[in-house]
């Protein structure tokens, strides 16, 4: 039996195709002929063939390289291997890959934009379509048995999306780091997950933007109570990738316009204190000199004194 998001997915294909290629002024027999086309294209007999094919113009990828630069994913040495970093979560308070859990990013070609979207399918059991054909679940097994092309070579075109043949490859367009180790260098490429760059704004956006808060902040500005508080981020910068072209960069970026949010990293602005605080000695970094040398002459002058009467004592304690 298909899985029901399968069927939606097909539906929705369905839909947008007829509402492009349905045009006012046509005939009956025209649209009928229409939709015929169309339950054509997206049977899985013609559809699941051709996405198998291009499927291997998308690679999935964490750490997308064409956020360092545009043209990142392609140099003389052919394509930059995608990276996919399989991190295990640990409660160790990093914020980094495995910690948190984000959608994985894909860069390609644009028009293969749908098999992405199809292999990124969430099944009854929580785990998308391609990890079933990976694995060869039966619901895999069930969806790729067609008769114009086989199992096999289905199932090993949809899995080109999420693996890299041949040598690894990086590009100069990538920021470098050559880290020292025991017999020269070693060579890192710094990349950016994705994932967590519109993790961070989904969760900015829901912080500054959700139901509740707008309420809130409509009561704050009516000075009218409430019980319930909400927070405020401020000095938030909007970056954007690719320009007017956020599909070059990934599939994550095209899905959020190409805008990212920064938080404000700028140290903090402390305030001018009128009194110094000594650093090693009081006397020589909180007061002058000249100030209280007399002073302490005097005074040491009298403590000097070989004799005790009631002027030495009121010289002594007016010093």
């Amino acid at each position: 039996m298909i899985n029901q998001s399968v069927l939606d997915f097909f539906d929705s294909r369905k839909d947008a195709w007829l509402s492009k290629n349905l045009k006012k002024g046509m005939t009956d027999e025209e649209v009928e002929g229409k939709r015929v086309e169309c339950e054509k294209l997206f049977s899985f007999e013609e559809w699941l063939p051709s996405a198998s094919k291009r499927a291997g113009q998308m690679s999935m990828s964490t750490h997308p390289c064409t956020f360092s630069h545009p043209s990142a994913r392609k140099n003389k040495n052919g394509y930059v291997t995608p990276v996919i970093a399989e991190c295990q979560q640990r409660a160790d308070g990093v914020l980094r890959t495995g910690n948190v859990n984000v959608e994985t990013d894909a860069l390609g070609n644009a028009a293969a934009l749908d098999v992405y979207k199809f292999l990124s399918l969430v099944m009854e059991d929580g785990k998308k379509l391609i990890e079933h054909i990976a694995d060869e679940s039966e619901l895999a097994k069930s969806l790729l048995s067609i008769n114009s092309m086989t199992y096999e070579k289905l199932r090993k075109g949809f899995l080109s999306i999420s693996q890299s043949g041949g040598d690894i490859t990086t590009s100069s367009k990538i920021k470098q780091i050559f880290f020292p180790v025991k017999e020269g260098y070693h060579q890192f490429s710094v990349l950016t997950n994705s994932g967590l760059v519109y993790e961070l704004r989904n969760r900015i956006d829901n912080l500054r933007f959700s139901e509740i808060t707008k309420e809130l902040r409509d009561l704050k500005r009516k000075n009218d109570y409430s019980e319930k508080g909400f927070s405020e981020i401020f000095n938030v910068t909007t970056i954007g990738y690719g320009g007017t072209k956020p599909q070059n960069i990934s599939v994550l970026n095209n899905q959020n316009g190409g805008k990212a949010h920064l938080l404000s990293s700028l140290p903090p602005q402390l305030e001018k204190r009128s009194v110094r605080f000594p650093k090693d000695n009081f006397f020589i970094n909180s007061l002058y000199k000249s100030d209280y040398a007399d002073v302490f002459h005097a005074l040491h002058k009298i403590l000097k004194t070989d004799y005790n009467n009631i002027n030495i004592r009121e010289g002594r304690d007016y010093r």
